[in-house]
């Protein structure tokens, strides 16, 4: 891995892709540094230590909500746009002809997307502003309170747009680096928090290394799962055109056990936010429900929040899956190009072949990241360790670091070819 990224430093066009990266993330970082003025920050402080869902949302803002600085909103609604649209999309033919229309297609896609982030960003503001830190506002004045809500919802866009250029011109997915960014940026802060409670004696010493070894054992599973892939093998038949003579040669299909990567868990920890913010609008009782029954605050909200959590994440990897890996799309190609699976008719036949595998080794795959996630959430929740990277959020930094891998060797990949043709 350091070798190839000092090769792709060495190549001009990846490293300006590395730099505009790396600069989009600094600019992410000052966002989430400069305060909303009139604030008191050390009531949020209190809330969120208390909330085990705010806490989950400030991890993700990388410490912004806390501080409640620009970027208090973070990337969230756009995820969440992300995730209305993709659901829509199976309910109107409309919306799924657009997403498979090429390039115009994706451009209205993204405007719609977009459209409903700036409408989520919009209400999650005003439930910010008017429910949770009402009482940290320095002032009641409307003007105030306006000034806020726009300030967020402006930011909020920024960090969409910052995400943008990141997908368009550097490297790696735009939200999920911005995740990514946040997360890792509370390690040193719990690293700091766990040592200072071994020096008083709240926590052992055998616990923080208990921790450490877990944290380990689930980035090698996580890396094990997300690099697993069952390769189909592929038969080319013998064909004649003109003097010459096609095919005859043999190929694979390869489907990976995690075929829709980190966003799964990225979209289930963002659906599981949405009731926190629902709350914010319904009072006092409502967020206590949700504390209780929803969080990790109590031991039956624990378990809820972390079944629901898996069953989110299965139910997510089944629909990103059919959408990433069109299986009558492949057989139809497969056809086309005179190609079969050894001992399988094509057409119908190979269609549901190959959907029964990738439904198999999406299901194993799920529910092999669901049970990754719990080990470390329970060893943090049992042992009380203020842990940022446990659970779901060990599984989103190891997966986008992964994804980052890739598409770095896909670029040395893409720059050798080019210089070869050259």
């Amino acid at each position: 891995m350091l070798s190839q990224i000092k090769q792709a430093w060495k190549l001009k066009e990846i490293r300006k892709k590395l730099l505009y990266t790396l600069m989009m993330v600094v600019v992410f970082r000052i966002g989430t540094t400069i305060p909303v003025p009139g604030i008191d920050t050390s009531i949020i402080k209190q809330m969120v230590e208390g909330n085990n869902l705010l806490s989950l949302y400030n991890m993700f803002t990388g410490g912004a909500f806390s501080n409640f600085t620009l970027f208090a909103l973070g990337i969230g609604p756009y995820i969440t746009a992300s995730i209305i649209i993709q659901l829509l999309t199976v309910g109107f033919e409309s919306l799924k002809e657009l997403q498979k229309s090429g390039e115009e297609g994706k451009k209205k896609m993204d405007k719609y997307t977009r459209c409903t982030a700036l409408a989520l960003a919009f209400v999650q503001a005003i439930g910010i502003t008017l429910g949770i830190v009402r009482s940290a506002l320095k002032s009641d004045n409307v003007f105030f309170i306006t000034t806020v809500i726009i300030t967020l919802v402006s930011a909020s866009m920024m960090v969409m747009w910052i995400g943008d250029r990141i997908t368009e011109k550097g490297l790696g997915n735009g939200s999920s680096v911005i995740i990514f960014v946040g997360i890792i940026s509370r390690i040193p802060i719990d690293g700091i928090a766990i040592a200072n409670q071994i020096k008083s004696g709240a926590t052992p010493i055998w616990a923080a290394i208990l921790l450490v070894v877990v944290i380990l054992l689930t980035i090698l599973g996580v890396t094990f799962i997300q690099e697993a892939t069952r390769k189909i093998p592929v038969q080319y038949a013998k064909r004649v055109v003109g003097r010459k003579m096609y095919g005859g040669q043999s190929s694979h299909i390869p489907m990976k056990v995690n075929q829709s990567g980190v966003m799964p868990i990225i979209f289930a920890s963002s659906i599981l936010a949405m009731p926190q913010t629902i709350a914010m609008f319904m009072g006092t009782d409502a967020q206590q429900f949700v504390q209780q029954w929803l969080s990790g605050a109590t031991e039956q909200g624990f378990w809820i929040y972390r079944s629901i959590e898996i069953l989110l994440i299965i139910f997510f990897s089944y629909f990103y899956t059919t959408i990433s890996f069109n299986v009558e799309d492949i057989t139809k190609n497969m056809k086309n190009g005179g190609g079969f699976i050894p001992g399988i008719r094509p057409g119908k036949p190979t269609e549901d072949y190959l959907s029964r595998i990738l439904s198999r080794l999406t299901l194993a795959g799920a529910a092999f990241l669901g049970v990754i996630a719990m080990i470390p959430a329970l060893i943090t929740h049992y042992l009380s360790l203020p842990m940022s990277l446990a659970g779901t959020s060990l599984l989103i930094v190891v997966g986008v670091a992964l994804e980052l891998k890739r598409q770095l060797e896909s670029n040395l990949v893409m720059r050798n070819y080019q210089g070869f043709l050259k």
